[in-house]
């Protein structure tokens, strides 16, 4: 049927759409560092009084026995022992995209005073080629091999995500010009290829999008985690680029469904079958 060939094209232009958006910006994933930054900010600015032993509820001067003064301050440091690592760290406000990775605009006012007099970046593109720079110097030679791995192996998760979600749009793009064709010249095969496409473009979809989530997932399991994990009072997650294309993606495959349905549900054609001559008379 028409109808269902025309809806399922429609959707298919849709999902070329969210995908085009999907790969034209730079909100796949966010991290949200403002937090972060204040309680290292309180933390460095606590009080060094010898006479006190900072807590973030009260102060405990040392006329308190020394058994329980022991005991606070040996668990006060060994928990701020971790913040005092990552507050070592930079850690910025960022969005990331396929091509490039951006300081997130007007949450880091130092930041955005260094952009502004053009010391640091607003954005920096995104690596699909190894580089040895990338690679923290003056470390053990089996951590510096493990990093390497880990580099390479993050590496070959962008190529994927990358190459396969250009796949998914020129063989959705392909099948949406056949369908076009199809509908045209009111031909059902052509219409089934085309929802064949789709469906073809549809899982190439789902291998980018895996291993996209992947790669993020492997960027913040790496080791050494103080090196390139992210502390628990940073927010992180998934941006509305990510949900555009699992959007197109959910539009390509009901794209697909539709075009190889309608050519099952079309009348069939009946043939005229003239009659043979007999005895040179008609």
């Amino acid at each position: 049927m028409k109808v269902l060939t025309g809806t399922g094209l429609l959707l298919a232009l849709c999902a070329l759409g969210l995908l085009a958006m999907a790969i034209c910006t730079d909100y796949w994933y966010e991290t949200d560092a403002r937090r972060h930054r204040d309680r290292c900010k309180n933390y460095a600015n606590k009080r060094n009084d010898p006479g006190f032993i900072y807590i973030p509820s009260q102060n405990l001067p040392l006329r308190q026995a020394p058994r329980q003064l022991l005991a606070r301050a040996r668990s006060y440091f060994l928990a701020s022992a971790p913040l005092d690592s990552h507050c070592s760290r930079q850690f910025n406000s960022t969005i990331l995209g396929l091509w490039r990775k951006c300081h997130r605009q007007g949450f880091d006012q130092d930041t955005e005073e260094l952009i502004f007099k053009g010391v640091v970046q607003r954005c920096i593109p995104v690596k699909y080629h190894y580089s040895s720079s990338t690679v923290p110097r003056n470390l053990p030679v089996n951590l510096t091999m493990t990093i390497r791995q880990d580099e390479w192996h993050a590496l070959h998760l962008r190529r994927m995500t990358a190459g396969f979600i250009g796949m998914a749009v020129s063989i959705i793009l392909f099948g949406w010009i056949i369908g076009i064709l199809g509908c045209c010249k009111d031909h059902d095969l052509m219409q089934y290829v085309a929802g064949l496409l789709f469906l073809m473009g549809g899982t190439c979809c789902i291998i980018s999008l895996c291993t996209c989530v992947a790669g993020i997932n492997f960027e913040l399991s790496r080791f050494p985690r103080h090196m390139y994990g992210l502390p628990e009072d940073i927010s992180h997650g998934y941006g509305w680029s990510m949900f555009c294309a699992w959007g197109g993606l959910g539009l390509t495959l009901l794209a697909g469904f539709l075009c190889t349905l309608a050519p099952s549900l079309s009348n069939p054609h009946t043939v005229v079958h003239k009659p043979r001559a007999e005895n040179g008379t008609m």
